[in-house]
């Protein structure tokens, strides 16, 4: 009878999954109740772009699931049972007409905001999160400009009354907005709660860089001071840390991120241990024929290649299929193109990496605009690419620009400080995060396969634009391997700084090449390292 006593439990819990509303309902009575993403996923013990997976199209499972119905369900019930609210009498103070600062009305919400966004006009002017600048609009509950050409450092002639701001030692502190947009202006602001610094926030000690240098401090209190046993437990955590910082990065911005969208075959794997047909244009060059004699040639390293490719164009929501060769500087994806013949090989390596296979190809939106650039008449290498089809979305190239600088930040910090646990666990969030994004089982909030190839790719555009940098300055290009590796011969510091910023790069090696007959590279093969 045990036995089945088990199994009669068993079943008793295993039910119907609670119902949920469809996703832009769900998304409404959020919006509807003022709860932010932020909220709602501290409640349920997600992060805040899971909540907005769930908005997109996503489903939560088990407990989460019930929690998450109980909430959406307790916001419904809250609304329909909320009396009408009165209509507001005739002679009810109209709303004061916002205007620029030059006097001017204030440009009309532009195309990047999604229609579900929540923008508000302000009867008073509020510190941009983005700038610091006095803004006339709120943008889901965060005050910024419409415009980013309106973005502008805050000047020290804006007075506290101007920008509704307390005067600080070191800048302006932006103010909560007032729940009453409809009040007329005060001459007077009434006093506020801070939000916080008006400077971009992943710069400042109380913003999201902070998070790093608060996490490296707490590993190594609980390992008291071990640093090889923090520093293993910070690797452990890189994944969800960089998540949680991206999130923290993400607050007030302007878009939306889809963290799981509908994705075209093509960026799927063909088989389980395969990949899929995404062609990243990886280098791997190394130079035939050197001038006559024996050369000094110097292995450079660059610097946080993938934090750098960070700032990419990437696409904003999910994939749309288009043909045709026009291109679209204001989307980025994927597209199959037919590459032009490449005839510098002698000199410089194949924008397109090694390829033995001709004809059409897919490629990421870094290669493309690549190839696009170099058959431009500034530089006149090569005819334009043949583009077929192509799976875009409308793109920002500043989509993961906070996020990009606040690890920045930190890794300059580390080196200045040598503080080498906060820099191999900064190296490793931002790798990890970029090798996980695609289908990995180590980050389920974030599924983008076409993001993780495009600032892949974006890395191996960045090397190629330096090797063309050394050449059209003199130097002779040696060797261009995946990355961060870059050989060449000549006096290479009156070109690129040296140092250890995103910035600068650093001498990996040097050795002797050539032959005082032929020329002939000979040992390069031999002594250079192989790629990281």
């Amino acid at each position: 009878m045990s036995d089945f006593d088990a199994i009669d439990a068993l079943l008793a819990a295993v039910g119907p999954q609670a119902e949920l509303p469809p996703p832009d309902v769900r998304r409404e009575l959020r919006e509807r109740a003022r709860l932010s993403k932020a909220q709602v996923a501290r409640t349920l013990g997600v992060s805040p772009s899971t909540v907005g997976g769930w908005e997109n199209g996503r489903d939560p499972a088990d407990e989460i699931r019930t929690k998450y119905a109980y909430l959406l369900d307790g916001l419904a019930a809250k609304f329909t049972s909320e009396p009408e609210q009165e209509a507001e009498p005739e002679e009810a103070a109209e709303p004061e007409e916002p205007i620029g600062p030059d006097g001017s009305p204030p440009s009309p919400v532009s195309g990047e905001y999604e229609a579900g966004d929540d923008v508000e006009s302000l009867t008073a002017p509020e510190p941009c999160v983005l700038c610091g600048s006095p803004a006339r609009h709120r943008v889901a509950g965060f005050a910024q400009h419409l415009d980013p050409a309106d973005c502008r450092p805050a000047t020290a002639a804006t007075t506290d009354a101007d920008t509704g701001t307390q005067p600080t030692g070191t800048g302006t502190q932006p103010t909560a907005p007032s729940s009453d947009l409809r009040a007329p202006k005060s001459p007077t602001p009434r006093p506020r709660p801070s939000r916080g610094p008006a400077k971009r926030a992943f710069q400042e000690h109380s913003g999201p860089g902070d998070l790093i240098g608060r996490t490296v401090r707490a590993a190594l209190a609980e390992h008291q001071g071990d640093v090889d046993a923090s520093l293993a437990a910070l690797l452990k955590r890189a994944i969800p840390d960089a998540m949680r910082l991206l999130d923290e990065t993400r607050k007030g911005a302007r878009y939306d991120i889809v963290a799981h969208p509908w994705i075209p075959d093509i960026l799927r794997k063909q088989t389980s241990k395969g990949a899929d047909r995404i062609w990243e244009a990886r280098p791997k060059w190394t130079r035939h024929e050197l001038p006559p004699g024996r050369h000094e040639v110097t292995a450079l390293d660059i610097n946080g290649a993938y934090l750098s490719a960070l700032k990419t164009h990437l696409p904003l929501g999910q994939l749309e299929h288009t043909t045709g060769f026009a291109h679209d500087r204001r989307r980025a994806g994927v597209h199959l193109i037919t590459p032009p013949q490449w005839e510098h090989g002698a000199v410089l390596p194949n924008p397109i990496g090694n390829r033995d296979e001709p004809g059409p190809l897919w490629v990421t939106e870094p290669t493309l605009r690549l190839l696009l650039r170099l058959s431009g008449p500034k530089h006149a290498l090569c005819a334009p690419p043949e583009i077929h089809e192509s799976y875009t979305s409308g793109a920002t190239e500043n989509l993961l620009e906070k996020f990009r600088v606040a690890l920045k930040d930190a890794r300059d910090t580390a080196i200045a400080e040598d503080d080498e646990v906060t820099l191999e666990y900064v190296k490793a969030m931002y790798s990890k995060f970029v090798s996980t994004m695609g289908e990995s089982n180590y980050n389920r909030e974030l599924y983008r396969p076409d993001w993780m190839h495009i600032i892949r790719s974006q890395a191996f555009a960045n090397l190629w634009m330096k090797a063309l940098k050394a050449h059209d300055e003199g130097l002779t290009v040696v060797r261009a391997m995946g990355t961060d590796e870059l050989h060449v011969i000549g006096d290479w510091h009156r070109v690129f700084p040296e140092g250890r910023g995103v910035t600068e790069v650093k001498t990996k090696d040097t050795y002797t090449a050539g032959s005082e007959e032929t020329g002939h590279t000979g040992d390069t093969e031999d002594m250079a390292g192989e790629d990281e």
